[in-house]
């Protein structure tokens, strides 16, 4: 259709957008409706998920009882299983090649499993088992090569053919809690120990090169996949910290929002958010430079959530929680799933910019920004949103009482590094 855009002949556009904007921010929260379906099976708490690097529908999860479940997502059915370990499975990851998988667990080994089925009569059992000193607290793989990286005491590297690690790195001397690979930098790798630290190590100079020493406990930080230099901290203070690599200071961003400790965190393929679980029964997903999140998913069912995993085709989120259910959610609530006719793609492209565009203006933006919290969250964030006030204020106080210079301002940012050790 021929259309003259000379504004003079459009007298009221914006007031029609705004209208439609409207319209369109009301119907995304109507149609709000992110989860999927909930996988169970296992007999125990899901203690670790590990995702298929080829195929999109096959994720991996481990219990705490020691038992192994890999599951296809477009049936939503457990497709095979194996008892993995005597107690709990501490890690698992997948080779990059997808043809097999490893596990840690706290019977001291670490094991590797083919990806297939044993075909009609074979046993089920590890193509390798290594017998380790100590118990193994995380497993993770080269992105590129045949290696990985376990931790417990130390950081050990492996190479798959052999039965003792290349090398042992140590920094101090504490239990190490889980440790990843940077998917760009492959010889880098990032480790957080129960001394409060994130340590940094080179594979390639078998030398930790710095670390960080935070206020409270990392329990573990997944690397940006799009910006070699970014890595985000799930910690225990509620909070979660993305660092700059060169810049270990002060974080780049600090994100708040969780009322208990973040307990996993795992960014989306596309690098522009990730995904946080924690003890207090909530999944949040944050926008990568902005301190709180855009999205918070609960049930009445779901306990602590332990684990959690971003699907790489960015569609779908993994959860893995105490009382023995995986749970699928979709990334964008109120996406419509299937295929899409080309007007229906038009409307919602349009749509999507209208929001857009007003998206500052206080109607829009609050109904937009409205969620629904389980009520033991909301009265938690309203207590501690007055302990935060109360803290400020006794700053100020204290500031306003006291000679000039003498009571240092300190950033939020700064607020939470102890040190930063080369």
């Amino acid at each position: 259709v021929p259309r003259n855009y000379d504004p003079a002949l459009h007298p009221f556009e914006v007031p029609r957008e705004y209208t439609r904007a409207l319209n369109a921010t009301k119907l995304e929260r109507v149609f709000a409706k992110p989860f999927l379906s909930s996988l169970d099976g296992h007999r125990d708490g899901v203690n670790c998920m590990a995702k298929h690097p080829k195929s999109l529908s096959t994720v991996l999860s481990g219990a705490c009882d020691g038992e192994v479940r890999i599951w296809n997502l477009t049936k939503r059915q457990c497709i095979r299983t194996l008892q993995a370990h005597e107690g709990f499975v501490r890690g698992m990851c997948t080779r990059f090649c997808g043809t097999s998988f490893f596990t840690v667990g706290d019977d001291k080994t670490v094991k590797q499993w083919k990806m297939e089925s044993p075909q009609y009569g074979e046993e089920e059992e590890p193509i390798h088992t290594i017998l380790g000193k100590t118990v193994y607290t995380g497993i993770d793989h080269h992105w590129k090569e045949a290696v990985f990286a376990t931790c417990g005491q130390q950081v050990d590297i492996w190479d798959e053919q052999r039965t003792s690690p290349m090398c042992s790195l140590t920094w101090g001397f504490d239990s190490i809690s889980s440790v990843k690979f940077n998917p760009i930098e492959t010889y880098l790798l990032g480790s957080c120990a129960s001394d409060r630290n994130i340590v940094l190590y080179d594979m390639r100079q078998s030398t930790p090169l710095k670390k960080v020493i935070l206020n409270m406990r990392t329990n573990t930080l997944c690397w940006n996949p799009m910006e070699a230099f970014i890595f985000t901290a799930a910690n225990e203070d509620y909070n979660l910290y993305t660092f700059d690599m060169r810049f270990l200071a002060s974080p780049v961003t600090v994100h708040m929002d969780h009322v208990s400790a973040v307990l996993d965190v795992d960014y989306s393929p596309t690098g522009k958010e990730f995904v946080s679980a924690s003890f207090d029964k909530s999944v949040r997903i944050f926008p990568v430079d902005k301190g709180h999140s855009r999205e918070v998913y609960h049930t009445k069912r779901m306990q602590h959530v332990i684990t959690v995993k971003w699907t790489s085709d960015n569609k779908y989120i993994l959860c893995g929680s105490d009382e023995m259910n995986i749970r699928l959610w979709k990334a964008n609530a109120s996406e419509k799933l299937g295929v899409l006719a080309p007007r229906e793609k038009a409307a919602m492209n349009y749509n999507q910019k209208l929001k857009e565009k007003f998206q500052h203006h206080p109607q829009i933006k609050r109904i937009a920004r409205h969620r629904h919290l389980p009520k033991s969250i909301f009265c938690q964030v309203k207590e501690q949103r007055i302990m935060r006030e109360a803290r400020r204020r006794k700053e100020l106080n204290r500031r306003k009482h006291s000679k000039p210079g003498s009571v240092p301002l300190v950033s939020e940012k700064k607020k939470h590094i102890v040190a930063v050790v080369q």
